[in-house]
This record gives structure tokens, sequence and C-alpha cells, in this order.
């Protein structure tokens, strides 16, 4: 069962006299999806890794399911959220089924128990993202895109009830990132992920929040807040904008400021 999210007042810097995000605030409803954009180096990234508890927030708090993630215990914790960071792994000596089994470590009552159930959600992972063909294969020797999509599926096979994804889509061709776009508006979980793409956030997002400078600059449904207005403020572009002709969602072109 999916999740609600809540930050409160979240800062994080490396030290004392420095902060990369200060006072962010935001709520994420049980089941939705909210797509985190924003130009390089406006703190995307780094307000998610306060998010699956990578790095513990300087001030500022965050919740799951009513609960605060960082008076938890790190295996409860893994039990309710998964990530899948913009990094590429490094190259496992495990092959791609290993890799993808990973993510039910979390629920094994030991490190070497295993049940028939974890071969039926790992092979149905491995299906959907078109893996199965590759699963006897060492991890390194994917490319970019598969080794991508197999984190992916570590990440559903943990069944989480908050997904957390840092630029999911990179290293994907179009075809693939739109598979990716349909799953996730297809999971039963709560989704948090931040996206270079504006047209693919629009596709995706129930609530868009939008970062500059290590704070929120608007949030809100994509229609009110990726306006031309918003988008010059946050990415220094100008911006046209129409409505795609299947879904009604918006869609953009860019252009430099004159």
């Amino acid at each position: 069962m999916a999740v609600d999210l809540k930050v409160r007042d979240l800062c994080w810097g490396p030290d004392p006299g420095r902060r990369i995000i200060e006072a962010i605030s935001f709520d994420v409803s049980a089941g939705s999806t909210t797509v985190i954009v924003g130009a390089n180096g406006a703190g995307k990234s780094t307000l998610l890794r306060s998010i699956y508890r990578r790095n513990r927030p300087t001030a500022g708090q965050v919740c799951a399911g009513g609960r605060d993630i960082w008076q938890m215990p790190a295996r409860d914790v893994s039990r309710l959220i998964a990530a899948v960071l913009q990094e590429i792994a490094p190259d496992f000596a495990f092959t791609v089924r290993e890799v993808v089994a990973m993510g039910r470590i979390p629920h094994r009552s030991g490190p070497f128990s295993h049940s028939m159930g974890d071969d039926a959600i790992i092979d149905q992972a491995l299906a959907d993202f078109e893996l199965a063909d590759l699963a006897d294969r060492p991890f390194s020797g994917l490319s970019g895109g598969e080794k991508q999509r197999a984190l992916l599926a570590r990440a559903i096979v943990q069944q989480p009830r908050l997904i957390v994804l840092d630029e999911p889509t990179n290293h994907l061709d179009i075809r693939h990132q739109l598979e990716i776009i349909d799953m996730l508006r297809r999971l039963d979980m709560t989704v948090l992920v931040t996206l270079h793409d504006l047209n693919l956030a629009a596709a995706l997002a129930d609530q868009v929040l939008v970062m500059r400078a290590g704070r929120i600059c608007a949030l809100g449904p994509p229609l009110a807040v990726l306006t031309p207005d918003t988008i010059r403020a946050a990415f220094d572009v100008e911006a046209d904008m129409d409505r795609h002709p299947r879904t009604g969602r918006p869609r953009f072109s860019f252009d430099l400021p004159s």
C-alpha cells in the first residue's frame, strides 16, 4: 500500500556555513507522483538524498506514512522506501538476475533465506523490464540503458511503498523512456522522481516541484506550474507551450533568451 510523504523545513549542507537546500516543505499524497525539476545545481539530487536516508538533514523532518524516517531502523526504511540513483552503479560481479534479486534482501529473514515467492517476483520484474533474455549475463556486460533497467527492476522487487528515482530515464532511448514513464504511472506506490525533460515531467506528474538555488520556486499541478514565466525563472530559457493533441498535457519547446 502506498504511503504519503511529508517534508518539513528540510535543510542540508556539507558544513554549518553552507547549505545546499534550504527550508524545503511539501507533501506527496499516497499513490501520487511528484516530479522535481530544476536546472543543474538547483539541489534536486541533494533533496532526494535526505529522503532516501543518505544525507541526514541538518534541520527539518521527513515523514513517510506518518513516521520520521530518520528515527526508524534502517531495515524498516528499506521495506518502505526504494531508491534508483542517477549514477549508474559500479560493475557488480553478479548476473543481471542476481542484481535484481538484491531487492528482496529487506524481506528475507536471514542472509541466505529464499522463497518461491521471491522467484516469482523477480521473474515478473525481469519480464516487465525486458531483461529475461539477459538474466544470466554479467551485469558488467550490459549497456548503460540495460543497467538502468536492471536497477529499476531491483527497486521494484523491493516492493516499497514509496519509490524515489533520480533521473531514471538517463541512458535510455526514446522507446524505453516512454515505457518507464508508463510503468511509473501504473505503480501501486507513491513516486518521487527528478527529471530533466519537462515534456516527460508534464506527462507523468500529478504535482510538479520546481527548484531554484536550493529552494522551491513553484509547486502544484503541471498546467499551473510549468508556465513560461516559471520556466524562465528556473532555467533561464524562453518556453513556448501548447497542449499534447492526445493527452491534453502541456508540451514545450525552448529557446535561449534574446
